[in-house]
């Protein structure tokens, strides 16, 4: 039975990749901050907290990591752990970088004194490309990250590479893209979207308010990101890939995915913030726009780029790699992925742990 030590296993990624291995056989240990004892609703949800082995780990404190790594000997180590608040990272870009960027040197630095053959996965991302001339984005864009979050994530991924090339330490980054989940915090513009057409539905919320609905995004389902994550660590030599869906999709497409699932056609009017979106059935209005709402995901906010012309584009991860050597290419579109959403928040609409 392999086992794998997974950090940040309280978060979406960390509890379907949790589901998925213990479905694979592992044994799976969760690495758990002491803030985060109480916060296993996630592995609740999905019935396999109890077949977790929880094990007190702090990414901060390299006695610890060596301690608790020595201890579990684990296989695979899988990194998801991080500060994903683009807000905070900028108040607190000494912590974001810590957490990010050189927890991740600690990690590494574990396995190569405690056992150079355990594999490693890093979770980068996306944001890292930032402002690129490059569409879409692959293993080999340049990074050029716009905001303290994605450089700390540059960090650890630039230290996965080198541990690699330099130790021979089996250590893989997945640099992946935006990816939603009924189980993801309901702020992410996919979860506000998701949890007003369900309260719109149920008809306890009026409408839903958001910003410029006009922005791109590539996004894909948690569920089946996290089985790449498995593939990078199963092949015969460790590498980075790109996770995506290499498709764009407009927040306002978003949003009419998300009414269809409960049988509202869209029907829009006006321009600019006083555009709103109506149910003709109704003629109630169910989309208002303020500048004061997010528009998209804060940790998404760097993935724009621009063209040689200045023109914005959204950032698009090319998965061709993925598709080739690991096998693995995204099957859920962003409208099932919305239908998914929609009916998990109409059904577990009072289990408000599960996103907050």
């Amino acid at each position: 039975m392999k086992k794998a030590l997974i950090t940040g296993i309280t978060g979406q990624d960390g509890a379907y990749l949790s589901q998925f291995l213990l479905g694979k056989g592992y044994e799976v240990y969760g690495a758990l901050r002491r803030s985060e004892e109480m916060n296993i609703s996630r592995l609740k949800f999905l019935g396999i907290d109890s077949q977790i082995k929880f094990v007190p780990f702090e990414l901060a404190d390299i006695i610890n990591i060596y301690k608790t790594i020595d201890r579990v000997q684990p296989d695979e180590i899988y990194n998801l752990a991080a500060q994903t608040s683009i807000r905070i990272a900028f108040e607190e870009p000494g912590y974001t970088t810590d957490i990010n960027g050189i927890a991740v040197l600690r990690l590494l630095e574990a396995i190569r004194s405690i056992n150079p053959k355990i594999k490693f996965f890093q979770a980068s991302t996306g944001d890292m490309f930032g402002k690129v001339q490059v569409m879409p984005q692959n293993e080999g864009t340049p990074l050029n990250p716009l905001n303290p979050y994605a450089t700390a994530k540059a960090l650890g991924h630039w230290t996965t590479a080198n541990y690699r090339e330099a130790y021979e330490i089996f250590a893989c980054s997945g640099i992946l893209f935006d990816h939603d989940s009924p189980l993801r915090i309901h702020q992410s513009v996919p979860g506000m979207i998701s949890n007003a057409v369900a309260g719109i539905k149920m008809g306890v919320q009026d409408k839903l308010i958001l910003g410029n609905i006009e922005f791109s995004r590539d996004l894909g389902y948690a569920g089946e990101y996290v089985e790449a994550m498995w593939l990078m660590l199963q092949q015969d030599k460790p590498d980075d890939y790109v996770i995506a869906t290499g498709e764009t999709h407009t927040v306002r497409e978003f949003i009419e995915a998300a009414f269809n699932s409960v049988g509202v056609k869209l029907e829009w009017s006006g321009k600019g913030l006083d555009e709103k979106g109506i149910d003709p059935k109704t003629g109630k209005i169910r989309v208002a726009l303020e500048l004061r709402f997010p528009s998209v995901n804060p940790a998404s906010a760097a993935a724009l780029v621009r063209s040689h012309s200045g023109a914005t584009k959204p950032a698009q991860g090319d998965y061709s790699k993925a598709k080739k050597i690991l096998g693995w290419e995204p099957k859920v579109t962003y409208k099932e992925l919305f239908k998914i959403m929609v009916e998990h928040d109409l059904k577990h609409a009072s289990n408000k742990e599960l996103r907050d």
